[in-house]
């Protein structure tokens, strides 16, 4: 029996990855602003106890600060850790607010860096446990209309692969989870927000984006139950991964800009290499 501390776990990837961590036994600290939606969703687990709701934002640090607290004081330790908690962000760069561009780096980077200030004196003193960031497809590579919300998401991966770095030597691993489109509510208004007025100028790049956006809310390719049972398999191998992506649209942008790189990297090799200083140069040949 492990003990999980999710974030943003009253819907959509973060309920699907409490109910399967319930389902194998777990127990679990399940956070979200509105503590009460976590409450309907698991009635029974809260009643048995193996369950712990609690009333977090992962932009107050003093909100996880107490969770992380509760959640030692009531289980002994924590030993899986999702960062799930995210916001979205649907607009040209260009047509993002200042305000718009600021509440997306709030959440879904500060809120990470907040929440891991919370919990990982904990993890560190036991010498074990496993992070998991949920990050996107888009953390790796970005399509018109995504730019800010795939900024915050590199940023993630970009702080997650120097954090697996940091904390390998203590016992604990961080995985980096790349899910393409999965079937929750990521694209509703509720959790994706769109900037208004739009610029014409976009209307073939993100506004093409907001018209497919329309189109695939809710039939996107992606289960949530098997993205979460992934994870709970992840969490319990000795030799995880750093980065995954889960979903067949996930692999497959992936694989199309590795293989864009590695193109222009070869191209560009020797003009790359060129600025060098002659004397380093020299003594490579």
């Amino acid at each position: 029996m492990s003990i999980w501390f999710i974030t943003g776990a009253s819907r959509g990837i973060g309920a699907a990855i409490v109910s399967e961590a319930l389902s194998r036994g777990h127990q679990v600290a399940a956070t979200a602003r509105d503590v009460e939606s976590i409450r309907r969703a698991f009635p029974e687990a809260e009643t048995d106890g193996s369950l712990l709701p609690l009333s977090v934002d992962v932009i107050d640090e003093q909100s996880l600060t107490k969770a992380v607290d509760a959640t030692v004081e009531r289980f002994g330790r924590i030993d899986v850790l999702v960062n799930n908690a995210g916001r979205g962000l649907l607009s040209a760069v260009e047509e993002a607010s200042d305000k718009a561009a600021r509440a997306v780096f709030d959440v879904n980077v500060f809120g990470v860096l907040n929440t891991l200030r919370a919990a990982l004196p904990v993890l560190r003193k036991q010498r074990s446990g496993h992070v998991f960031n949920i990050s996107s497809v888009g953390g790796f590579t970005i399509a018109p209309g995504w730019g800010l919300y795939g900024a915050t998401k590199f940023a993630l991966e970009g702080m997650s692969e120097a954090l697996y770095a940091e904390l390998k030597p203590l016992g604990v691993h961080v995985t980096i989870v790349e899910p393409g489109g999965f079937r929750t509510d990521f694209l509703d208004d509720s959790s994706l927000h769109t900037e208004q007025p739009t610029i014409d100028d976009y209307h073939q790049t993100a506004g093409a984006t907001r018209d497919h956006v329309a189109a695939a809310n809710h039939a996107q390719r992606g289960d949530p139950a098997k993205l979460a049972a992934i994870v709970a398999d992840l969490a319990e191998d000795d030799d995880p991964p750093l980065r995954i992506q889960l979903g067949s649209d996930s692999v497959q942008r992936v694989e199309a800009k590795l293989n864009f790189m590695r193109a222009e990297l070869e191209r560009l090799r020797t003009l790359s290499e060129s600025t060098d200083h002659d004397d380093v140069a020299a003594s490579a040949a």
